[in-house]
């Protein structure tokens, strides 16, 4: 019987069933006020929630990002081959350049300086903390070292007077645990030294001061996890693919502090960008220094060694010979010096370069070097070089651009090795050629005097020293220059502008956002709880679970109790209850063919109301003129004789049944005492085995003796839900009214209606619904009379707690 039952239900649930829309509407429209309560209560909640938000406005800004040209006399350039096949790169492009701008080092050296981590606000009673910047009465520090090392930030609650007075209530973590420290300042400057750190207090902004006492409340964070919210809140982006112009913004929730972040930002990274170009004009510098005060001091040693020579030997003029060799010789003696010059110069660069200190640094560029090609190579490498250390600003040495660079850059190096030597070996071979050019003339002066020979080379020493010495000075000074003309590396091209609307929080869309919330919640609640109710409610309940036809629903009955048991119908009146018992009788009789007489009523379990159905409709049947009798064939459990008001101690079916020979049926047979053409066959005595009473023939026969007395026989059986009797009974019977009672009766048993239709236990089965409580909204429009008949009842009928659901409940009421 599960199993068939179980088969019905995926049977029905395999149907389609069109969506009433018109229904479904009117289904959430008797909730209305849930619908105005849920708005209401979203609203009213969402507008205390903006009340506490603070307001957050964006501030804007354009800043022009300038680029050096990297490719600038690529012609001769003998790596531009390899950077076009994408080997290395040269960075440092406009991207990286966005990047450095969004970089946490960058934004903690700006909230360092302007002090952003200790923000104050001023408190109000109702509604968000108003933040102040730079008009807050009193100005908190704390240095950037000692908040770096903040467990937790610092919760400071403040109140300070016009009279300067000023009290502090610090909450603090240290070491896990939540500290408290009180103090109170007569005047400021104050310092409050805690564990975590010391405070500082100074006036700031008296004309904030309207009150005589204003409560601040102020947090103190350290400058990492600050510098971390302001790059949530920034943005960096390029205005357009075709230009170097970077669009910045900022939300923060006080526009001048934006303001002032955006400038501070753009400074910042200017030092930055500035500090980073001059490092090969600083190690220059450092260089030209260095040789200087070597060079100085060399040549003040040749000075003092020439003077010396001169007042000891004493020289006199040469010869008109030794004058013309003397001019000639001197031609390459002025080479020899430039040549030698030049040797020191590469000497001295060749010692820089292998010197492993100087391994990741930049080489000397601008000492004076007639090799162009030397000059360009050592240039290359310090680009190089340059853009390397700006790369690791922002990624780090196992980024594969960085081991590009890195590979380029030590190919360049050996490049610039192998320059260095062929230069050297070219100024030593040149000076090889001049010195045999000079000895031709030397040897034409052999004759010239020892001590004039000692003084030219004394001379020449001085010279060398006093040229090396004269180049250095205007290096330096052409250093100095390179140094003093260095151009930003960024430009504002409009100046940060905050917005006049906050863009923080979105009013309006939380207004929505509340009304859509405030629909669905009511929405969600009913449908979850449609969807727990496991009982018959209404007509639609049942049209879902089965299409038995349904012959009529009951609502509940506004009538008392009365010597008349359960009956609520009553002749020659036209309230609600004969009314609708009226077209149950008028949709039964339409199923009923005229040889049928015989009408079973069951359920799926007790108390679902099928003795009254059977007892009204008999009664309302015998105002037509019909003769009817009701027999209670429930001899498990007799109740019939409560709807009519009738003593239980009588014999019935059941003592004929036992002995059908012997006993005179219609000797059994009494009147209702409710009307004249309704009798009563009570169930009779309690049998020890009543389902075989019901299965013997003595069952047909008393049908048939029945049915030949009266016009119609209503059986009043058990559940036939939960035993088999009336299952055996329905062979006697030619239709099945199978009643089911709102809010009574469970759905998944209801469906067992569906097993009986299938297997055809009945020639014909129908449907009552008993027991409608139109005091419930959702029942008091669907169950309107007059849109049935034409005139209605209203509300006004259908309230109380009386017999329309079954007599048992209205008796259990009396007892208590």
């Amino acid at each position: 019987m599960v199993d068939e039952q179980i088969n019905s239900n995926r049977s029905l649930e395999n149907e389609e069933h069109e969506i009433d829309f018109l229904a479904l509407l009117f289904k959430y429209l008797f909730y209305w006020r849930w619908f105005v309560a849920s708005i209401l209560i979203c609203c009213i909640a969402t507008y205390l929630f903006l009340r506490y938000q603070t307001p957050v406005y964006n501030i804007s800004s354009s800043v022009l990002i300038k680029e050096e040209d990297k490719r600038s006399g690529s012609g001769n350039n003998p790596l531009a081959a390899i950077q076009d096949l994408g080997m290395f790169s040269m960075t440092n492009n406009f991207d990286n350049e966005v990047e450095i701008l969004k970089s946490r080092t960058l934004i903690k050296k700006v909230v360092n300086d302007l002090n952003l981590n200790v923000r104050v606000a001023k408190k109000r009673v109702f509604g968000y903390a108003i933040p102040l910047y730079k008009n807050t009465p009193v100005r908190i520090y704390m240095t950037p070292e000692e908040a770096s090392k903040l467990e937790e930030p610092i919760k400071l609650e403040l109140a300070f007077t016009k009279a300067g007075k000023l009290s502090v209530k610090a909450e603090y973590v240290q070491d896990g645990e939540d500290q408290e420290m009180v103090q109170a300042f007569d005047q400021l400057p104050a310092v409050l030294p805690t564990p975590v750190g010391v405070l500082s207090f100074t006036r700031g902004d008296s004309s904030c001061m309207e009150e005589e006492e204003i409560a601040l409340r102020a947090t103190i964070n350290t400058p990492i996890e600050t510098a971390e919210e302001y790059m949530k809140d920034l943005s960096v982006s390029a205005s357009s693919q075709t230009t170097t112009i970077a669009k910045i913004s900022v939300k923060n929730t006080v526009k001048e502090r934006g303001v002032d972040f955006v400038n501070r930002l753009v400074a910042f990274y200017n030092q930055d960008a500035n500090d980073e170009k001059n490092e090969v004009a600083q190690k220059t510098a450092e260089f030209i220094e260095e040789r200087i005060g070597i060079i100085n001091h060399e040549l003040g040693a040749a000075e003092s060694e020439l003077a010396d020579f001169k007042q000891r030997s004493g020289l006199t003029d040469l010869t008109n010979d030794a004058r013309l060799a003397l001019q000639e010789s001197s031609k390459y003696e002025q080479q020899r010096v430039e040549n030698a010059t030049q040797i020191r110069l590469v000497q001295y660069l060749r010692t820089y370069i292998n010197d492993p200190v100087n391994q990741e640094e930049v080489i000397p560029a601008n000492v004076g070097l007639q090799d162009q090609n030397l000059a360009r190579v050592i240039e290359q490498y310090n680009t190089m070089i340059v853009e390397r250390k700006r790369l690791l600003r922002t990624s780090s040495e196992t980024n594969p651009a960085v081991i590009n660079m890195n590979t380029g850059i030590e190919a360049m190096r050996r490049s610039v090795e192998t320059t260095v030597n062929s230069v050297l070996q070219g100024l030593q071979i040149a000076q090889k050629d001049i010195e045999r050019q000079a000895s031709k003339f030397e040897s034409r002066i052999s004759d010239t005097p020892k001590q004039e020979k000692e003084f030219m080379t004394i001379s020449r020493q001085q010279e060398i020293k006093a040229t090396l010495y004269i180049m250095l000075l205007q290096k330096r000074e052409e250093n100095a220059i390179t140094l003093a003309s260095t151009a930003n590396n960024g430009r504002i091209v409009e100046e940060p502008l905050p917005g006049k609307e906050p863009v923080a929080p979105r009013k309006l869309v939380f207004l929505l956002a509340a009304l859509v919330v405030g629909m669905i919640v009511p929405v969600g609640i009913i449908f979850i709880v449609e969807l727990l109710k496991y009982k018959i409610e209404n007509r639609g309940d049942v049209e879902q679970l089965t299409n038995v036809p349904i012959l009529g629903e009951l609502p509940l009955s506004p009538h008392k109790s009365s010597d008349k048991g359960a009956i609520v119908v009553r002749e020659n009146k036209n309230d609600m209850m004969e009314e609708t018992f009226r077209g149950l009788r008028t949709n039964l009789l339409f199923m009923l063919q005229k040889n049928q007489k015989v009408i079973l009523f069951s359920s799926t379990q007790p108390g679902e109301g099928k003795s009254f159905v059977t007892g009204n409709l008999a009664v309302s049947l015998a105002f037509l003129g019909k003769k009817v009798i009701v027999v209670g064939m429930d001899i498990r459990k007799p109740g019939l004789n409560k709807v009519f008001g009738l003593s239980s101690k009588r014999e019935g079916i059941s003592n004929y049944l036992m002995n059908p020979e012997d006993t005179d049926l219609f000797g059994l047979v009494r009147s209702s005492g409710i009307h004249p053409n309704v009798d009563i066959l009570l169930g009779g005595t309690i049998p020890p085995n009543p389902t075989e009473l019901v299965a013997r023939d003595a069952l047909e026969k008393a049908i048939e003796q029945l049915k030949a007395r009266y016009d119609y026989v209503l059986l009043d059986t058990a559940p036939i839900g939960m035993v088999t009797d009336t299952a055996i009974i329905s062979r006697v019977a030619d239709m099945c009214v199978y009643v089911c009672r709102a809010d009574v009766t469970p759905k998944a048993a209801f469906c067992y209606i569906n097993v009986l239709k299938d297997d055809h236990k009945f020639d014909k089965l129908a449907v009552v619904i008993n027991g409608i409580d139109l005091s419930k909204r959702k029942n008091t429009y669907g169950y309107g009379y007059g849109k049935k008949y034409g005139y209605g009842y209203g509300k006004h009928y259908g309230y109380g707690y009386g017999y329309g659901y079954g007599y048992e409940a209205e008796n259990k009421k009396k007892k208590l």
